[in-house]
């Protein structure tokens, strides 16, 4: 049988949304009643109850779905713990709209919570694979990375954007326009864990964290949660909010935590998985109206554009430089202020999925981008490991 790659297209929707952030940067919650707490906002933002869901999907080690699933009290008929760190929510929207469209289940939960600001401790995968890894079998990147000097995670990124300067041309102005247009948004944002403005010189001012990556090129470490629901397309439609459909889904990877195994320091995962996402959701780039791209670091964000296709490889320094991705600009990216504006618990995914659907529905207020269509929401995890590229769009788009 010959494979459909449009077969998911439009089957499945986003219908509940939420996220709990502080402009403190600190939540004086457990992780679990975040956990709690999001899902429930999640659903009431859809209309649905806890006793509606039968499909559970969360990250972590040994087995958070089934301990999340009893301490809800819920028995889910499709349980999915799937981790690429912080593109684990779009391959949870992935898989989410397959098993709907395959019946395996209708009503599906993915949940994030993490406090390591609370905490004062590591963040996202990180944490979870240094608490939990064999001392006596430690994973490679502790044998043949860090002895070498490699601080993790933004050594890792910087050696990409040290790679992509050499290569392109790429400035750091360039790399700090793209943190500049990410605080414009954030200054639109009451819930924005920074809302100053700030210009290209305070990036450049900033500290030096890994050469040539400043502070303001680095994301938040802030507590934070989100939610988001999924269910059929035919059920979507009865609900309480407008639907946001699963146009399109792509996932690759191409290595694991180190970066030294990276096939090449300039062209991200997204360079497949994004192309995946579009040919089903039967878009190009330039469809686009909104971009909610993951922004661990400026150059994440510049990387991912090309490999998204909205720039040529290499052009991405001269495509960002004239603040196109802020407010007014001709590509509206990461509207609430992003991982270095808005939060950033570690894995940020799940609040591109969050934002990108508010904004499909028109709720963002002062930041609101006018009659937006589609979006999309690339979640980029480990270190430039694993992407996942979601497109979403309102019902004009089916």
């Amino acid at each position: 049988m010959a494979y459909d790659s449009t077969y998911l297209r439009g089957k499945a929707a986003i219908v509940g949304a939420a996220d709990e952030v502080s402009p403190t940067g600190e939540l004086h919650l457990t992780e679990r009643e975040l956990e709690v707490k999001v899902i429930h906002a999640a659903l009431e933002d859809a209309g649905l109850k806890l006793s509606d869901v039968d499909g559970l999907f969360c990250t972590g080690m040994m087995m958070p779905s089934m301990e999340l699933a009893e301490h809800l009290g819920i028995r889910p008929r499709y349980t999915d713990s799937t981790m690429t760190g912080g593109s684990s929510f779009e391959v949870h929207v992935e898989h989410a709209a397959a098993a709907i469209a395959l019946g395996l289940c209708e009503v599906a939960v993915s949940v994030y919570a993490q406090t390591p600001r609370s905490k004062g401790g590591l963040t996202g995968g990180m944490a979870a694979m240094m608490s939990a890894f064999d001392r006596k079998n430690p994973p490679p990147f502790l044998e043949w990375e860090m002895p070498a000097g490699l601080m993790l995670p933004a050594g890792a990124y910087a050696l990409a954007a040290s790679r992509h300067q050499h290569l392109y041309g790429t400035t750091s102005e360039q790399l700090a326009q793209i943190a500049v247009s990410t605080r414009q948004w954030a200054q639109m944002n009451p819930r924005a864990r920074y809302q100053e403005a700030m210009s290209i010189a305070d990036v450049l001012n900033s500290p030096l964290v890994c050469d040539p990556l400043h502070r303001y090129d680095c994301c938040l470490v802030t507590d934070g949660a989100g939610a988001v629901v999924i269910t059929s397309a035919e059920r979507a439609r009865h609900l309480k909010k407008k639907p946001v459909y699963v146009m399109g889904v792509g996932t690759h990877h191409d290595h694991a935590m180190m970066i030294s195994e990276m096939p090449e320091l300039t062209v991200t995962p997204g360079a497949v998985s994004a192309p995946k996402a579009f040919n089903m959701a039967g878009v190009a780039p330039k469809d686009i109206d909104i971009v909610m791209t993951y922004d661990s670091f400026t150059i994440t964000v510049l990387m991912s554009l090309e490999d998204m296709g909205f720039c040529p490889k290499g052009e991405g320094g001269r495509f960002v430089e004239d603040g196109k991705l802020g407010p007014g600009g001709s590509l509206p990216t990461n509207t609430n202020g992003g991982g270095l504006s808005y939060t950033h618990p570690g894995m940020y995914g799940m609040f591109l999925l969050v934002e990108a659907t508010r904004q499909l529905r028109g709720e963002c207020g002062p930041r609101q981008v006018p009659d937006a269509k589609l979006a999309v929401a690339h979640g980029v995890g480990g270190v430039l490991s694993a992407c996942s590229t979601v497109v979403l769009g309102t019902e004009e788009t089916l």
